[in-house]
């Protein structure tokens, strides 16, 4: 398999599965010993699954990977409106900004998307995302928790400069500002947590354009009410949400017009407001049907 692995990416550590027993033995010692339990609470939440797509795919590391898991696995139709505005932008750098209704294939479809036209682009996700080694190619990984944690803080530090690295480059950087999967209102409208200050300092301070690109849709209800009670529970019914609820579906995306390092300029330096207003850029593309 690993003969098969563009040569382009030869270099990185592409594992066929994301998470195996040994990982979980790791995060949970106590675990140690009781392989059926793990293997049947991984069945249980579909890791499983998780673990055989990306063996299935990840022969095809990169912008490849994220569209075969389109395509070929989950089978959905991406439907993007003004998606000539990417085509404009096939060199030079310049960010993207997006809500995070799915939690997964909306990063998935990302990806694929942006690399249509621009197969460097990456992305900066958490440290749980950054498993996937098959998207290694197109992630950028650090820890949204900013927990005390010493390994994890050198992870963001130097997530955080290859970001800038890659912008300095000419290369296209896309958030996810929120850094989390949106939570439900009281409308069953998804809805981002409130955009994480070091993304917009690195928008502020990147002074390139900045495309916003809205994802429509919601997760089911059940899986939205674990946002409101548990959110950790939330997470781990993550798979069980992609398999059931997001194949064989239309995706719906709208690019929206960039933002100019002139319009943002407006904003003197002010990380916060300039953030307000790409938000509500990104949210008023929700109005196109």
């Amino acid at each position: 398999m690993e003969e098969t692995i563009d040569k382009e990416y030869s270099d990185l550590k592409i594992r066929p599965d994301v998470i195996n027993y040994d990982d979980i033995v790791q995060m949970v010692p106590k675990l140690k010993g009781h392989r059926k339990l793990v293997d049947r609470v991984m069945h249980l939440l579909m890791f499983d699954e998780v673990n055989r797509v990306h063996g299935a795919w990840c022969h095809d590391p990169g912008p490849a990977f994220a569209r075969h898991l389109i395509d070929d696995e989950f089978h959905d139709t991406l439907r993007v409106d003004h998606e000539d505005i990417l085509a404009r932008f096939k060199e030079g750098a310049f960010i993207t900004v997006s809500n995070h209704p799915f939690g997964s294939i909306d990063g998935i479809a990302l990806i694929a998307l942006v690399t249509k036209y621009r197969p460097e682009y990456k992305v900066m996700v958490n440290m749980i995302l950054g498993k996937i080694s098959a998207m290694g190619p197109n992630f950028i990984t650090v820890d949204p928790s900013h927990s005390g944690d010493e390994e994890k803080r050198k992870v963001s530090v130097n997530g955080i400069r290859e970001a800038l690295r890659q912008l300095k480059e000419g290369k296209p950087l896309g958030f996810f500002p929120a850094g989390a999967m949106s939570k439900s209102n009281l409308h069953n409208f998804l809805v981002d947590r409130e955009w994480q200050l070091s993304v917009l300092q690195i928008i502020a301070k990147a002074k390139v354009p900045v495309i916003p690109i809205y994802f429509h849709g919601n997760n089911s209800w059940w899986f939205n009410f674990w946002g409101h009670v548990c959110w950790p529970i939330r997470s781990m019914l993550l798979p069980r949400q992609l398999f059931h609820h997001k194949k064989n579906k239309e995706l719906h995306i709208s690019v929206g017009e960039p933002i100019m390092p002139d319009k943002q300029a407006e904003f003197k330096g002010n990380p916060e407001a300039l953030g307000k207003y790409l938000r509500e850029k990104t949210y008023a593309l929700s109005s196109l049907k």
